[in-house]
C-alpha cells in the first residue's frame, strides 16, 4: 500500500505543504531552506504509529521549537498537522500546546486530534476520530464505538488500538508506517557498531543505524544465495573488488577484497566512505525492502566517483519500493535524473517558509501538468 501524498502544516519552517509522492521523490536545495524538515516529518508520522510521537518532538527541542515560527492567524489554535495518504486510506494527526484546563506539563507536546479515513469509490468513511482523550472508532461490523478517556494526551490512538480483527484499517496504517525506514546517517568512527561483528540472525531489512549490516549481507550470501546483483553493484562502485559476508559461530562478519591488496579488509579496516557506501547498499538491496526508504544526504562522506553507482542503486530500489531522497548534491540529483528520469524538486525559502519550486495548490507540479 504505497504512500501517495503527504501534507505538512506548521512544522518548523514548513507553513503549509501538500504534494503527491512518486516512486522516487528527490529533493535538492541549499543549507537552511528546510529540506531536512521534509525528511523529519516522515519520522514523526512513523513515531505516531510507534507511539513515540510526542517524545520525538521533545527530543527535537520541544513543541515550541518545532511549531511554525512565522505569522499565524489570530484566534486559531497553534498546531502542527501531519497527514499521510495511501491508495484508499489516509491518516492525520495534530499536535499542539496544552490548554490551562489540561493536565499536562507547561509546554508538553500534546496530541490534540487524529483521524483515519477510508475511501470506497467516491465515498469516504471516518474509521477513527480522536479529539483529546475521546476516540470514536468504526469496528469491523461498521458499528460506531466511543471510548472516553481512552488515551493520554502524550499517546496516539493509532498506537493504542491494536486489535487487528476489530479495527483492521487502524492496523493496516500502523503496520505500513512502522515499515518505513529512515536513514539519516551511518556512524563510521572507530567505535561504530557497524565496524564490529553482529549477531548471526537472518536480517531482511537494515536497521536505522546500520549496526546489523554484516548480518543483512550474510543473509544475502548464505540464506538467499543469490548475490549476482550485489556483486555487480560492488564492482560498479569499486572495480575488481569482491565483497563477502558470512557467519562464524554466533556472529556475522563482512570483508572486502580489493584487487591491489594482498588480503581482504574487515569492516574495522575499511575507510569511512567505503563503509558508508556498503550501508547504503544494504539499505537499498536488502532481502526485503520496507514500503518506504528515506535517505537524508546520502552523498555525505562519499567520493564524487561513487555518486553515479549510488544513483543506479537507488534507481533499482525504486522498482521495488518508494524512495525519498533529500540531498545537497546537484551531481547526485543529475545522476538520479539520468537513471530514473525523475526530476529533483528544488526546495526553496519564500517569505521565511519552505516551499518547492513548481508545486501547485493541488499537490501536483507544473512540469507534470505541462
Amino acid at each position: 500500500m504505497p504512500l501517495t501524498a503527504i501534507s505538512i502544516k506548521g512544522y518548523w519552517s514548513i507553513r503549509n505543504l501538500y504534494f503527491e509522492v512518486d516512486a522516487c521523490s528527490i529533493f535538492v536545495g541549499g543549507n537552511g531552506v528546510g529540506k531536512t524538515n521534509l525528511y523529519k516529518a516522515l519520522g514523526l508520522l512513523r513515531g505516531a504509529a510507534e507511539g513515540t510521537l510526542t517524545r520525538a518532538i521533545a527530543q527535537e527541542g520541544g513543541i515550541e521549537s518545532v511549531l511554525w515560527a512565522g505569522e499565524r492567524q489570530r484566534n486559531q489554535p497553534v498546531r502542527m498537522i501531519l497527514e499521510a495518504k495511501f491508495e484508499d486510506l489516509a491518516y492525520e494527526v495534530e499536535v499542539g500546546l496544552p490548554k490551562c484546563t489540561e493536565a499536562a506539563f507547561e509546554i508538553e507536546p500534546l496530541v490534540k486530534e487524529e483521524q483515519l479515513t477510508a475511501r470506497h469509490g467516491s465515498r469516504k468513511a471516518v474509521m477513527m476520530e480522536r479529539k483529546g482523550p475521546m476516540v470514536a472508532l468504526r469496528n469491523e461490523e461498521g458499528a460506531r464505538e466511543v471510548h472516553k478517556d481512552a488515551v493520554l494526551s502524550s499517546e496516539t490512538a493509532l498506537a493504542a488500538f491494536r486489535d487487528a480483527s476489530r479495527y483492521p484499517e487502524i492496523e493496516v496504517i500502523r503496520r505500513e508506517l512502522l515499515e518505513w525506514r529512515l536513514y539519516h546517517d551511518f556512524r563510521t568512527d572507530d567505535a561504530s557498531l557497524i565496524r564490529q561483528p553482529c549477531h548471526a540472525i537472518t536480517t531482511p531489512t537494515l536497521s536505522a543505524d546500520g549496526h546489523d549490516l554484516a548480518a543483512l549481507l550474510a543473509t544475502l550470501f548464505m540464506i538467499r544465495q543469490d548475490t549476482i546483483d550485489l556483486q555487480r553493484a560492488i564492482d560498479d562502485a569499486f572495480p575488481g573488488a569482491r565483497l563477502q559476508a558470512r557467519d562464524e559461530g554466533s556472529w556475522c562478519k563482512l570483508e572486502m577484497q580489493f584487487p591491489d591488496m594482498p588480503r581482504p579488509f574487515g569492516a574495522h579496516e575499511l575507510s569511512d566512505g567505503t563503509l558508508k557506501y556498503l550501508c547504503l547498499l544494504g539499505a537499498l538491496m536488502g532481502y526485503r525492502l520496507p514500503s518506504l526508504v528515506a535517505l537524508n544526504e546520502p552523498e555525505a562522506s562519499l567520493h564524487p566517483s561513487l555518486l553515479p553507482p549510488l544513483a543506479r542503486l537507488i534507481a533499482q530500489a525504486a522498482q521495488r519500493t518508494r524512495i525519498w531522497i533529500v540531498t545537497h548534491s546537484e551531481a547526485l540529483a543529475a545522476a538520479l535524473y539520468e537513471e530514473t528520469g525523475k526530476k529533483a524538486r528544488r526546495v526553496i525559502k519564500e517569505d521565511g517558509a519552505t516551499n518547492i519550486e513548481g508545486l501547485t495548490v493541488s499537490g501536483e507540479f507544473r512540469d507534470e501538468e505541462d
